[in-house]
């Protein structure tokens, strides 16, 4: 790789807005839930994804479900994106996403969700 195109590419990985977010794995079967949050909501999709093909899986609360039923038992939801402020430092944008958590957790509750 040209040593221009190599510094052009680096530059444009620093400066990508970095997307965050709440997702919700979801047991298709029984409806339950395992809800988290991400820094980088992307690479929670791709690691999913890449769970579900090679038949992996990836929180270990699902373990056990994931076993018995099979990875296609599961669905992956991004419930919301949370883009990272330009202003915003690394531990107060995972205090938004933990906070932005809780908010879905509260929700999901409210609408009878169960629970991983």
């Amino acid at each position: 790789m040209e040593k221009r195109t190599r510094k052009e590419l680096m530059r444009q990985y620093n400066e990508r807005k970095t997307v965050g977010g709440v997702y919700a794995i979801r047991n298709t079967r029984d409806g339950r839930v395992f809800l988290d949050a991400s820094a980088d909501i992307r690479a929670s999709v791709n690691r999913f994804n890449f769970s579900q093909k090679a038949g992996i899986c990836q929180a270990a609360k699902l373990k056990k479900d994931w076993d018995e039923l099979g990875a296609g038992a599961f669905a992956f939801e991004v419930l919301e994106e949370y883009a990272k402020d330009e202003s915003a430092s690394g531990p107060g944008f995972l205090d938004d996403l933990d906070e932005l958590k809780a908010l879905w957790r509260e929700k999901l509750s409210g609408e009878g969700t169960a629970f991983y």
